[in-house]
């Protein structure tokens, strides 16, 4: 929102420059975004007649003005302009002016004649351009021939203003207005505002209530639809000083109807709008829901479907416009509109909201109904509307104000005391400070009674002393004891009451202005005061307790897996929580599969993202599509975040959270650079971080398997098992999925659920010292079938080992010559060792034997010679 420091001063007196009035506000929670001096660059700019216009000596397009510019002598310009006569009022830029375009003016001469300043156009003051006749646009800007000489150009232009831009946060929906403004601004200064008085002189021959019937079929949608209607309306031109203060606030004039609908929504906050009585069907208008399929045709000219559950005003037998979002263009005001029909509504702020982004229209009106509007207000606005437009002459004004309410906003109370307001800032402001505040500010205190102010130190003290009573008393055998012991106890709270400084204090109960729908808590009244009086004010205190904080197991493991990612040259992503439908399409996501049935948001951020993720691989995917298309293609990325799981859709309670890993790699394996090399990564990259992530967390004894997954290339798709739970499923990208993705590379992903991982990891590092004997190696060469995995030949060799088993490893895989069809060859490396003395050539062939026969029996195999 922006405003006039013009229009600021209509309504309270103040000599603050653009930038204090800044820094007030910011400081008392209202931020100013940023100051814009509209008069900028024209200090050297005044208004000068063009007194004797003569020809160039020696040139054919120059002019040279004599221009009066309400000193003693005449000042003499030239001009190039073709638009300029004797007797025009123009623009003088003097010697030393620097304009809002960036030209300086300096003394010169233009082929040997003086010129001592410049006259301007509209393009070099930096001046609205549209509606300026063709000559303007590209000449001099002219001004009216009644303008005095020798002003200041701002000031005749109405550029003598200063903008303030504000930032307004969404709960302060009152400050997103004029008035609102002034309120705050007369509590930080001091000073009275003069708001003005609204009085509408009525036409009793007719009742509005007669001309049009007003309703409301969704009560929790609309919570007040009020209507005035107004006669012989004469559409014109609004008065200047309305438009100057429209265009202060960004807004342009477009007639006198329109413009002070405007004007009102601005100066109050309530947004309005004026329907063509005549054009309206059946003279009712009913606030409702929109069915599904419906035509929308708003002002824009855009034609709609509405998608269902939008509110609309409707009349007798369609929309005639999106509720508070933007009306309906055959309703709208025109040259022939003679009868006006004007509506001030409160509506539901989340569903203006919802509206507002799936339609994609963002209005004045509707910012001010999504941030909260004053429902007891609207009558109000139609009054000053109708009130405005009587003192331009240009309607009358039926008897009596058309208003549905059907459930009336009853008074918002709060009871507090002074020292709870203290005890929570951590100041000293007494009961009159505090009290003066909240009446400035318009909320009526009235007294409540006293309470007794035991604070949170006594308390804790006097719990203390009971629990050390208690053990005490449960000591004492004798009844004399006892006796004395609570004579004692009497005397020390006595004690502890009087040098704590217990009182009694007054408590005090508020009701709460009906603009202020932010105020609801004792906390919401500390944050009134803290902010009026300045949060700089209160002292710095360091906090009390002496808890400790720290993490829990599961963070120290996730920090503990991504230091090992980063360590593996990973890069760590953060994401969104949101995904929708098409992105479970583009991961060929079965149509019955538990990850289709996600959350519903209701109030998502972008129509493409309106489910909250069942599964981390769609986020990960997202920015890997993200980065491809913006040329970064060489990326290493992984995420650990929540996903969420409902028990049950419709959503009856908070669905179940899991901490899931996932990493995804495609492009070059190493950093691009003459001396590296250009080659790709591929499966065992990718494999080869999960090795490494689950040898880092010390989870051992692990099982790869082939596996599948709906994303993932059916033939390089692998499973790390741990007895019957899968740690990690790790492969190449489904080739369909990455084309969707818009992707034209291969990609490898690994993922993971992060309970399973913590499950399995070492919870306690032991240390073996080096073996003090050699290991004897032998190797076993064996043909197997194709459809045999090398994981199962291993896990059998691990089990047939005997007792100086110490590891074997897969290193040679060969199909080909002098190999069956049929077959393949595995070759693994296999070590026996002894931790108490060194292994006779006979024991381990004793043990590589029994291991041979194992796999000969278990798989057919045959020794490969």
């Amino acid at each position: 929102m922006q405003v006039s420091t013009k229009w600021l001063k209509d309504y309270i007196d103040i000599n603050l420059t653009a930038d204090e009035l800044a820094d007030k506000f910011t400081l008392a929670g209202i931020p100013v975004e940023n100051v814009i001096h509209a008069g900028e660059g024209l200090d050297k700019v005044v208004t000068g007649r063009i007194e004797e216009l003569t020809a160039h000596p020696d040139s054919d397009h120059l002019q040279v003005c004599q221009m009066n510019i309400g000193a003693e002598n005449l000042l003499q310009v030239v001009t190039g302009a073709p638009n300029v006569a004797e007797g025009q009022v123009v623009p003088v830029a003097l010697i030393g002016a620097h304009l809002p375009n960036g030209q300086k003016i300096s003394k010169g001469k233009m082929r040997g004649v003086a010129s001592n300043g410049m006259l301007c156009s509209a393009g070099e003051l930096k001046l609205e351009l549209e509606g300026l006749p063709i000559e303007q646009q590209t000449g001099i800007y002219i001004l009216p021939d009644d303008t005095p000489v020798g002003l200041p150009a701002a000031k005749v232009l109405g550029l003598d203003d200063d903008i303030l831009e504000f930032e307004l946060t969404a709960n302060r929906g009152d400050c997103f207005s004029v008035i609102g403004l002034v309120r705050e601004l007369a509590v930080l200064t001091g000073k009275t505002p003069r708001f003005p008085e609204v009085d509408v002189d009525e036409d009793d021959s007719t009742e509005a209530a007669a001309l049009v019937k007003i309703g409301i079929d969704a009560n929790d949608l609309c919570s007040r639809f009020s209507a005035r209607v107004l006669t012989n309306v004469k559409l014109a031109p609004s008065p200047e000083w309305i438009v100057k203060r429209l265009e202060g606030a960004g807004m342009r004039a477009i007639n006198n109807v329109v413009d002070a609908t405007n004007f009102v929504m601005l100066e109050m906050g309530q947004p309005l709008h004026a329907y063509d009585f005549d054009k309206v069907i059946g003279h009712q208008l009913t606030a409702r829901r929109a069915v599904e399929g419906e035509p929308l045709h708003t002002l824009d000219d855009t034609n709609r479907l509405a998608k269902g559950g939008e509110l609309v005003i409707a009349d007798a037998e369609k929309a005639a416009g999106l509720a508070g979002i933007m009306g309906g263009f055959e309703t709208e005001i025109t040259d022939a509109t003679t009868t006006v029909v004007l509506e001030a509504a409160c509506f539901n702020s989340a569903s203006i909201r919802r509206t507002s982004r799936a339609v994609g229209i963002h209005s004045e009106a509707s910012g001010r109904f999504e941030r909260g509007t004053n429902v007891n207000g609207t009558v109000q606005a139609l009054d000053r509307v109708a009130q405005l437009l009587q003192q331009m002459g240009a309607c009358k004004v039926c008897r009596g104000v058309v208003d549905v309410y059907p459930n009336p906003k009853g008074e918002v109370k709060i009871k507090f005391t002074p020292a709870q307001i203290n005890a929570r800032l951590g100041t000293a402001y007494t009961d009159e400070e505090i009290i003066g505040v909240l009446n400035a500010l318009g909320f009526d205190v009235a007294a409540a009674g006293v309470v007794d102010d035991i604070t949170d130190e006594v308390a804790d003290k006097i719990s203390g002393f009971a629990k050390l009573l208690g053990s005490s008393v449960r000591k004492l055998s004798k009844t004399s004891d006892v006796e004395d012991a609570f004579s004692n106890i009497g005397e020390t709270v006595g004690g502890m009451v009087k040098n704590a400084g217990m009182k009694i204090s007054s408590a005090y109960e508020v009701t709460v202005p009906d603009w202020r729908n932010d105020v609801t808590i004792p906390d919401d009244l500390s944050e009134e005061v803290a902010r009026i009086f300045g949060f700089d004010k209160i002292p710095s205190t360091l906090p009390k307790g002496n808890q400790q904080g720290h993490q829990s197991p599961r963070q120290n493991f996730i920090d503990r897996v991504k230091e090992i990612l980063s360590g593996l040259g990973m890069c760590e992503e953060l994401s969104f929580a949101f995904t929708g439908s098409a992105m479970f399409d583009k991961m060929r996501v079965p149509a019955d599969s538990e990850l289709r049935r996600a959350v519903p948001i209701m109030n998502p951020l972008t129509d493409e993202a309106p489910l909250l993720r069942t599964t981390l691989l769609a986020s990960i995917f997202e920015n890997a599509a993200r980065n491809f298309s913006r040329k970064n293609e060489d990326v290493r990325l992984f995420d650990i975040a929540p996903v969420f799981l409902p028990k049950a859709l419709p959503v009856t309670e908070l669905p179940r959270e899991r901490q899931q890993l996932v990493g995804l790699l495609m492009g070059r394996r190493e950093p691009k650079g003459w001396s590296q090399s250009s080659e790709q990564v591929d499966f065992y990259d990718a494999k080869g971080i999960v090795e490494e992530l689950l040898a880092a967390l010390s989870i051992n004894n692990c099982t790869v398997e082939r596996g599948e997954h709906h994303a993932l290339h059916p033939g390089k798709t692998a499973v790390f098992r741990k007895g019957r739970d899968v740690l990690v499923t790790v492969g190449e990208v489904h080739p369909a999925v990455a084309e969707a993705l818009g992707i034209r590379k291969k990609i490898y992903v690994f993922e993971a659920d992060i309970d399973t991982l913590q499950k399995f990891a070492a919870k306690k590092i032991s240390l073996t010292p080096l073996p003090k004997y050699p290991a004897i190696s032998r190797d076993l060469a064996v043909l197997v079938d194709h459809d045999i995995a090398a994981g199962d030949v291993e896990r059998t060799i691990q089990k047939s080992g005997g007792q100086f088993f110490k590891g074997v490893t897969l290193f040679d895989v060969y199909t080909g010559e002098r190999i069956p069809a049929d077959k393949k060859s595995l070759a693994f490396a296999i070590d026996f060792r002894s931790n108490e003395r060194t292994l006779t050539d006979a024991e381990a062939d004793a043990a590589f034997q029994n291991i041979l026969a194992t796999v000969e029996k278990d798989f057919g195999a045959t020794l490969r010679s």
